[in-house]
């Protein structure tokens, strides 16, 4: 890496010859007149038009990236970047390069990320679908926050800046559109300090690339698997929550509960919650203790507290003493069963209650094994 270079501007380029000269132009009079030491990395994407030539004309480093996808040509364009700070942006005119300051200066602050904000400042019209701009864009930023506690409100704006030690720090790995949103996770995990600068944002020039139903589902996708506490502990913790609670009330019988009674049917229902609800808390645990170890995740003061007072003989341990619970309970109806000389029973909603008993220990004990492997190190 070579310490003459301030700043690297790094611009996806998939046939953008209406916009592109536009944008390195402004880029190079924002490096003459600041007195910046920059330069402008053009990661091609496999463009047939005229993109290359012009930004080769105009000074610009092209590298060739012939894996297609937008964080591909991301991937390329940064690793390639010499600059001791790195501005990204889309080589469409859609953000104003003129804005460079605004994202190199609070890295000279001590910031490690920027991120531009397009929904604050000035839309010009036509610059955004009604679609993306009211419903698309709003409701992912909405999400984020809701998962990952951040105060970010225009996740996707794809104008934005970070340190080269930030962007070693972030392990990004994705190929398509939804790299833009695993920067942002990757950032809010690594607790990189960030700030948030208010831009303006025009039409663009040439054809879009973007497929907003696709693109919008992978996003949201990458933010669910990235936030395991959403998709498997809570849903997990009321499913099974609520099925515990019905398994107890129904352990001795039917009860009485709004003008009817609730019976067997029910108990096998809270049966098969129960199951169900441990089972998905059991996958959570799996995956976070998965993605912790693989550095897709940071860990947690909870998955801290539960790695250091859990091992593989306590699993087994709790897991048995559920079962022994369950084979107990069933261990008397049998022998209430032989003392009745093994005629008619009615034990029906014990019987349930103490199998799934059994079953949670079962699970337990074999969800601690593979937990014991996920957390080996090598």
């Amino acid at each position: 890496m070579s310490s003459e270079i301030d700043v690297s501007v790094v611009i996806p380029c998939l046939n953008e010859e209406e916009g592109i000269g536009v944008c390195i132009k402004k880029i190079k009079d924002i490096f003459s007149r600041e007195g910046l030491s920059g330069e402008i990395v053009i990661s091609d994407n496999g463009s047939t038009d005229k993109s290359v030539s012009i930004a080769l004309g105009l000074g610009a480093r092209v590298v060739a990236q012939p894996v297609r996808g937008y964080g591909a040509a991301y991937l390329k364009g940064l690793e390639e970047a010499k600059g001791r700070y790195i501005v990204i942006a889309d080589g469409d005119d859609t953000y104003d390069f003129n804005d460079i300051l605004k994202f190199i200066k609070p890295l000279e602050e001590g910031y490690d990320y920027v991120m531009g904000n397009r929904l604050a400042g000035t839309m010009a019209r036509g610059s955004m679908p009604w679609a993306n701009r009211y419903i698309g864009n709003p409701v992912l930023s909405s999400l984020c926050r809701l998962f990952f506690g951040t105060k970010l409100s225009d996740i996707y704006c794809g104008m934005r800046s970070f340190t080269r030690e930030a962007y070693e720090r972030m392990h990004l790995r994705c190929l398509g559109m939804e790299f833009a949103i695993e920067m942002v996770l990757e950032a809010l995990q690594k607790k990189l300090k960030t700030k948030e600068v208010v831009i303006d944002y025009f039409p663009r020039k040439g054809v879009s690339k973007l497929r907003p139903f696709q693109d919008a589902w992978r996003a949201a996708r990458l933010m669910i698997l990235f936030c395991p506490t959403w998709l498997y502990f809570i849903p997990g913790i009321v499913i099974m929550g609520f099925g515990i609670i019905n398994l107890l009330f129904l352990a001795k019988g039917p009860f009485l509960f709004l003008g009817r009674y609730w019976g067997v049917h029910m108990a096998a229902l809270a049966s098969l919650l129960s199951i169900l609800g441990y089972q998905i808390i059991n996958l959570g645990m799996y995956a976070k203790t998965f993605a912790i170890q693989q550095e897709y995740l940071s860990g947690s003061s909870t998955i801290a507290f539960f790695m250091k007072y859990f091992n593989l003989e306590i699993g087994i341990i709790i897991g048995l003493l559920f079962f022994i619970i369950g084979f107990g309970i069933n261990f008397l109806i049998f022998l209430e069963w032989w003392g009745s000389s093994f005629g008619q029973l009615y034990r029906i909603h014990e019987s349930i209650f103490a199998m799934t008993f059994m079953v949670l220990g079962i699970q337990t004990i074999f969800s601690s094994f593979f937990i014991s492997l996920l957390t080996i190190r090598r």
